[in-house]
């Protein structure tokens, strides 16, 4: 890596992301920081929108087959990557590329030409099918090619460098490897850390419900970092902001000898991702939001207004439910059950409640609205 920067050559560097959920997430941010920071050096960024990997579903960490997606979902969950990618790229310096446009040709002559480069037994190296396999559980022959999907890529788009995180070694690997196989110079492989979630146990992902994503509303950015475990608060800071190396010793240092609140650097963390992903002001207002709603337990002054019959009772469930403080109706039951959900700051315990004009209803620490009479 280091004798093809010391080249002066303008290097082309990979990065693929399949749109299996719609969004990207601070986890993505990992690796597409980095991949500015190249860009501002004058290299090249390539990156893939894994349209066809995407149906298939990465198996990587994962030890049961993956539902496979249709192209309607794949197309949705891809035009919000489309947004949010240039959140931290530079749009006009970055080459945005679709496997539709190698794979939408490949005939079954490629299928076969493509998979005789590589043997079953390679292929179980991989950590995940080897575990799958030995306990007896199922891998259908689509996983087999997400690794070789994957890896031409790299050959479609001529990468030099291909960014990925730790777990996607193998896959990176694989592409090195063909690559060498069609007479390309075998691209060099850049892992980056892998994020933890806002539970602090397991990597942040979608479908495990531990993300921040990078399009969220910056208050609600802002509260979940709030919310991640103080160990994880270095890991954070060093692998999403720009804070000199100084300061993060600095930090590390206070941290360790408990000289600092770790709400006060959490804050600092917030505000420095926040001011990356939209500006300072947003930063600055998602602090003071978090401050008087969650701190001192105020309502905010921004809330917002839903118009509702105010003549019987309500099913509660389906009220979160439609006014989003909940996602579903098991979520809103959920958060019922956990004492999450107040009316007017009184938590309530059962669906069928009644309410009046004004009432304030919260979902968890910073969702709220403010009922009003309707038709």
């Amino acid at each position: 890596m280091l004798e093809l920067l010391h080249s002066g050559k303008k290097l082309r560097l990979k990065e693929g992301f399949d749109p299996s959920f719609p969004d990207i997430h601070l986890g993505h941010m990992v690796g597409l920081k980095k991949l500015r920071q190249f860009q501002d050096l004058g290299h090249q960024v390539v990156l893939i929108v894994g349209d066809w990997t995407a149906r298939i579903g990465d198996p990587s960490g994962v030890s049961t087959t993956r539902p496979m997606l249709t192209a309607e979902d794949v197309e949705s969950n891809a035009q919000t990557y489309m947004q949010q990618f240039f959140k931290i790229v530079d749009r006009e310096r970055t080459e945005v590329r679709w496997q539709s446009e190698w794979f939408n040709d490949f005939t079954l002559s490629d299928v076969i030409k493509l998979t005789s480069r590589f043997t079953i037994a390679q292929l179980l190296a991989r950590d995940d099918f080897s575990k799958r396999y030995g306990s007896g559980q199922p891998i259908s022959m689509t996983e087999f090619l997400y690794p070789l999907l994957q890896a031409y890529d790299s050959v479609a788009v001529k990468a030099d460098v291909e960014f990925g995180g730790t777990d996607q070694k193998f896959n990176l690997l694989v592409g090195r490897e063909l690559q060498s196989c069609v007479g390309q110079k075998p691209q060099q492989v850049f892992l980056v850390p892998i994020l933890c979630g806002t539970d602090g146990i397991k990597k942040m992902s979608k479908s495990l419900g531990n993300y921040i994503g990078v399009a969220e509303p910056p208050e609600e950015i802002f509260g979940k970092l709030m919310s991640i475990p103080d160990s994880q608060i270095m890991d954070y800071l060093e692998l999403l902001t720009d804070i000199s190396d100084e300061d993060l010793h600095r930090f590390k240092q206070a941290l360790e000898y408990s000289a600092v609140n770790p709400m006060d650097i959490k804050k600092r963390l917030a505000s420095e991702i926040i001011n990356q992903l939209y500006d300072t002001k947003a930063a600055s207002k998602a602090e003071e939001h978090f401050v008087k709603v969650v701190q001192n337990k105020e309502i905010p002054d921004d809330i917002t207004e839903y118009p509702i019959s105010l003549n019987a009772s309500i099913d509660i469930k389906g009220l979160l439910t439609i006014t989003k403080l909940a996602k579903s109706r098991s979520e809103a039951g959920r958060l019922i059950s956990q004492g999450a959900v107040s009316i007017d700051g009184k938590k309530i315990t059962n669906s069928d409640i009644k309410i009046k004009s004004g009432s304030v209803v919260k979902a968890g620490k910073r969702r709220f609205i403010k009922l009003i009479p309707g038709d």
